[in-house]
């Protein structure tokens, strides 16, 4: 296989992706369901969807082409929202509901404004390439100086709090489970970003495959976090053996 043709085949990743966050969120929000005070569950379950919502729009670019709305569905859902419902989440468990709630509006508010300009926004049809969406065909730039902040916030507190409850939980016996599982959040939160930056600079099959790579990522680490705790005669008789 040619290095095109693995280069195609890569803009299919994008459905595969849509699919496992479907699944991903159902587990979370269904969990929510039993435990509906625990606000941080509900933002990771929507999270999750945007996630999936916006591979689900790159999907459509692959099956049947480029298309000016479903590029401007592609940013918003992509570009703005990203990862910042997961962080929110993350902004509930570690720093409280009165963060959280700060945290959704001043989200709700950026993301809502600006998705008015990336609408009125035209198109330099000119840069359209009808294999993948890229944000230089903006005729308004200026709009993509917003992502950075908005991803930038959601990385502090996604990547930032995983980090730290891993760092927290390092030297825990017991919560071993927690701190494998927060290290597999961690990078599986850098991925996208990591794919993101090269997105922008042409290079969007890169972001195919950190979104991919991400959420599976994500995916494993909560399974981790959610096992039992292990107790200390459990870990006497493993030291023993």
């Amino acid at each position: 296989m040619t290095t095109e043709q693995l280069i195609q085949l890569s803009h299919y990743i994008p459905i595969l992706t849509t699919f496992i966050s479907v699944y991903f969120a159902y587990i979370i929000l269904s969990r929510y369901m039993e435990k509906k005070e625990a606000f941080y569950m509900l933002w990771w379950g929507l999270g999750v969807i945007a996630y999936g919502a916006g591979t689900c729009v790159e999907s459509i670019n692959t099956l049947f082409g480029w298309s000016e709305l479903n590029f401007k569905l592609w940013y918003i859902l992509g570009a703005l929202l990203g990862g910042a419902p997961l962080a929110i989440g993350s902004a509930y468990l570690l720093m409280g509901k009165k963060i959280g709630h700060i945290s959704v509006w001043i989200l709700l508010t950026t993301v809502s404004i600006t998705s008015v300009f990336v609408i009125l926004s035209p198109i330099n049809m000119s840069l359209v390439d009808p294999l993948i969406m890229n944000a230089k065909v903006l005729e308004w730039q200026s709009i993509r100086k917003v992502s950075p902040f908005i991803n930038g916030m959601a990385g502090i507190f996604l990547i930032g709090g995983a980090f730290y409850s891993a760092f927290n939980f390092r030297k825990v016996k017991e919560y071993r489970n927690r701190y494998i599982g927060n290290i597999y959040i961690t990078i599986g939160a850098i991925l996208p970003g990591i794919g993101g930056g090269f997105s922008r600079g042409g290079f969007t099959e890169a972001l195919y495959i950190g979104e991919f790579v991400g959420i599976l990522m994500i995916w494993f680490g909560y399974m981790y976090c959610k096992r039992p705790v292990i107790s200390e005669q459990s870990v006497q008789t493993t030291s023993s053996r």
